[in-house]
């Protein structure tokens, strides 16, 4: 990497979480000042502005729990099992995902939503590419008689749903119970939708 793309690294690093904490109104050219220990030219001169910092935040932290994920579900051999190790991850991971501040997809939805089209954009696509693994997974599972057949799409949507849904209410109201219960009732529902 050359010295630029090195500082560019460092801010996407340092302020990711930041971003995913204080969500883009809320984080402030002073916040990105103190996480990095950079001035605010050394800032603008790696980045156009406020708004392409926290995409290329937004964009670390997906990848990072994207990266995550999809190492847990190559090493599973069947469909039922890949969607397990989906759940999984939120089922062990969710201590350090809350001390993130949450789903980077979730906050940045919210704080996004109405005002911040670029961010927003970035949104829909990860949502996009969320449900576009999961019906892969089912389509395979169906195709292959590991699966029953269901509405992929709904399912897939559901599951999505479920997951941020649940992180929501657990995080804000402090019972990781909540995530985990409902994590629990999505893996009951995977078991039973295997072939006998």
């Amino acid at each position: 990497m050359v010295r630029s793309e090195k500082t560019r690294q460092l801010i996407i690093e340092k302020t990711a979480s930041i971003f995913n904490k204080k969500g883009y109104t809320g984080t402030y050219l002073s916040d990105l000042t103190n996480a990095t220990g950079l001035t605010k030219g050394s800032i603008y001169g790696n980045f156009k502005d406020k708004n392409e910092v926290a995409l290329e935040a937004f964009k670390f932290n997906y990848k990072f729990q994207t990266r995550q994920i999809i190492n847990k579900i190559e090493k599973e051999d069947n469909s039922a099992n890949k969607l397990i190790a989906f759940l999984n991850h939120y089922k062990t991971s969710f201590k350090p995902i809350f001390n993130n501040g949450g789903c980077a997809i979730l906050n940045t939805a919210v704080d996004a939503d109405d005002g911040n089209e670029l961010l927003k954009e970035e949104v829909v696509k990860t949502i996009h590419n969320w449900h576009k693994k999961i019906v892969s997974i089912l389509i395979e599972g169906v195709n292959k008689n590991e699966l029953k057949e269901i509405d992929i799409d709904l399912f897939s949507y559901r599951m999505i749903a479920i997951i941020e849904g649940s992180i929501l209410l657990a995080k804000t109201l402090n019972r990781p119970e909540i995530l985990l219960n409902n994590i629990e009732h999505l893996e009951t529902e995977i078991l039973q939708l295997k072939q006998e």
